[in-house]
């Protein structure tokens, strides 16, 4: 009888590490997630981080600028803009505008990705309102910048010479949580660049 409990401990408590260990990798997935997408450009994750010298090219493409809100999330949220032309390599600063239409403060926080998803790589934000914690007073206005700019790369690589328009397209939510519910957040890279506020 206690030769048969060793072996039932020992099973027990090799699931309940196995059990633990997959809780823990749920919880790292989606991070590893965004770091992948952020690294590699997948899924439409733009390129972030600090300005760095560059060349200005004359090859051109539009930036078109789209906004949603979640559904329980009672604010206006859109572009200040429709799009904007921008030279490869030249820095942009664009806005987007929120409003609180509720009678009570009200925290979001947004999320973002590129489309076409092959230009990810190529599309660099060095400054924007992603991933920082919003709170709106009770019908608020705020303008949320973003600074960007398109790599030149863009027009010498054979899988993206032909693109012409790329639109930038953030989604506010009430929280990550219910960012990552959505679907949004795996193609949402990290910010390590300067958060605006």
């Amino acid at each position: 009888m206690a030769g048969s409990r060793k072996p039932n401990r020992t099973l027990a408590i090799s699931l309940a590490a196995v059990a633990f260990g997959m809780v823990g990798m749920s919880f790292a997935a989606i991070p590893l997630y965004r770091v992948f997408c952020a690294v590699t450009g997948y899924g439409g994750t733009p390129q972030i981080g600090p300005e760095t010298s560059r060349s200005v090219s004359d090859h051109t493409v539009v930036v078109r600028f789209d906004a949603a809100t979640a559904p329980n999330l009672p604010w206006h949220f859109a572009p200040a803009q429709r799009q904007v032309t921008v030279k490869l390599g030249e820095q942009q600063v664009a806005f987007y505008t929120a409003r609180n239409d509720s009678a009570q403060p009200i925290s979001g926080i947004a999320v973002y990705n590129v489309t076409p998803g092959k230009i990810g790589k190529y599309f660099h934000k060095t400054a924007c309102f992603c991933f920082n914690e919003q709170t709106l007073a009770p019908r608020q206005d705020m303008q949320l910048p973003v600074s960007f700019w398109v790599d030149p790369a863009l027009a010498s690589d054979p899988s993206t010479a032909d693109v012409t328009t790329i639109t930038l397209s953030y989604t506010y939510f009430r929280s990550l949580d219910d960012a990552a519910k959505s679907g949004k957040l795996a193609t949402a890279g990290p910010h390590v660049g300067p958060l605006v506020r």
